[in-house]
């Protein structure tokens, strides 16, 4: 199984309850939940999140967090990281899948 396929089955257990949508863009498989983006599993393994902005430092300062980027090397913005593989083992998606969690929440439902 490719890096991407594991962690797409692990977010798509961890998300069951909610009943994402499974989307294919930013280069992987988003995850929309009440048809926003929460999270991606992109094509090498890593995890892009939608977060809120104002925990964009703070997160960024754990291991594995990186600001996302858009092909090479166009900033996706402040509302969004990426997570290395190593990050995202045993329990770190879950840690990892909170703050993109807590941010859609805020956002209210559509």
């Amino acid at each position: 199984m490719t890096a991407q396929k594991d962690l797409v089955e692990r977010v798509r257990d961890a998300l069951r309850a909610r009943n994402p949508r499974e989307v294919s863009m930013f280069g992987g498989v988003s995850f929309m939940v009440e048809d926003r983006m929460v999270v991606a599993a992109r094509r090498e393994g890593t995890l892009l999140l939608r977060i809120d902005p104002a925990d964009a430092e703070d997160l960024l300062a754990r291991p594995g967090a990186h600001p996302a980027l858009m092909g090479a090397d166009r900033p996706m913005g402040e509302g969004w990281i990426s997570i290395e593989q190593a990050a995202l083992q045993g329990p770190g998606l879950e840690s990892w899948l909170a703050p993109a969690l807590t941010f859609h929440a805020a956002q209210g439902s559509k």
